[in-house]
């Protein structure tokens, strides 16, 4: 194994997506020539040339329409909507063509579609530069959505994503994009959870950076008596509740962190689901994210909106006490 950056995770990823299949294209803005605008794809249009690698003119609807018409001609088409923010402007392709088409195709037809975004707060981009698209999908049937938290991640979930016959949204949280870390070649299967910490005491659940905020509350929670097990999502849709269920079933108690809106959020899907199937196992149950209001622009405003790992910390110490 080797130690890599985030970012540079996802650049092999999409590197030897490239180099094992000819059908593998990659587009999108400021992509090729400038390597993109958080420094995710330098190199790549040098190494595979203009046809396979190129920059595409500012709208969002027109890549994702020429990745839906690739896909369905016989292309692998990996595109990046810079900012998930302007997923928006690209639904009615995704939404109600890409998501669709093996449906009204009599599952004959394919579309395998990778829609590549940096998402999240934090970095001081403000309101219409910092949310998490992922729940404005989650209700679409057809889609998959994949949010890792870190390098071994980034790479494992976008090359099944590459090689998945149906459209994938892949989110890339922007604080995490210089997170190192260990990875290797093999592809992550979609829809596998994984136990990041283990724990007797409460299940906190979460993807990307919260994944981070999380195991840091856990670590100051267990020096005070409280001892956390850490569930990383890993795909928000499939979800694998299995492995939830199986957790809360051991603590009872289950706190979902989302960084987005608590209404409509994925929290939300996660805490339905256990409440349906395993209401017996649980004493307490609750979500935590951000307030139904845009995301400020002010850094200590945006520091004290943003679902930390102190909020973490604070939350379970009021439902605990």
């Amino acid at each position: 194994m080797s130690e890599l950056e985030f970012r540079v995770a996802i650049r092999e990823a999409i590197a030897e997506e490239l180099e094992r299949d000819p059908a593998v294209v990659f587009f999108g803005e400021d992509v090729a020539a400038a390597g993109g605008v958080f420094n995710v794809t330098p190199g790549l249009q040098e190494r595979f040339g203009a046809d396979r690698v190129f920059d595409t003119p500012i709208s969002e609807l027109a890549l994702a329409g020429a990745a839906f018409g690739a896909a369905v001609t016989g292309l692998r088409p990996i595109v990046e909507v810079m900012f998930g923010d302007f997923m928006g402007l690209a639904m009615d392709s995704l939404v109600n063509q890409a998501a669709k088409f093996w449906f009204v195709s009599n599952e004959q037809g394919r579309v395998p579609l990778v829609v590549r975004s940096a998402v999240g707060g934090g970095g001081r981009f403000g309101a219409m530069h910092s949310q998490i698209h992922g729940t404005w999908f989650q209700g679409v049937p057809g889609l998959k959505i994949a949010c890792p938290s870190s390098p071994a991640e980034a790479k494992g979930l976008l090359k099944a994503a590459i090689r998945d016959d149906n459209p994938v949204l892949f989110l890339e949280h922007k604080r995490l994009l210089g997170l190192k870390g260990e990875i290797d070649a093999d592809p992550l299967p979609f829809g596998k959870a994984r136990i990041a910490r283990a724990g007797s005491d409460l299940t906190i659940v979460s993807v990307m950076k919260g994944l981070h905020d999380s195991l840091a509350a856990a670590e100051e929670l267990a020096g005070e008596g409280i001892d956390c097990e850490v569930i990383d999502l890993r795909t928000i849709k499939p979800l694998d509740i299995e492995t939830v269920i199986a957790s809360v079933e051991r603590t009872t108690r289950l706190l979902v962190v989302e960084e987005g809106p608590l209404t409509g959020g994925w929290a939300g899907e996660v805490m339905a689901r256990v409440t349906e199937q395993a209401l017996g196992s649980l004493d307490d149950a609750w979500r935590l994210a951000t307030a139904d209001t845009p995301i400020p622009y002010s850094p200590p405003l945006e520091d004290a909106f943003l679902p930390g790992s102190a909020t973490i910390i604070q939350s379970v110490k009021e439902r605990s006490a």
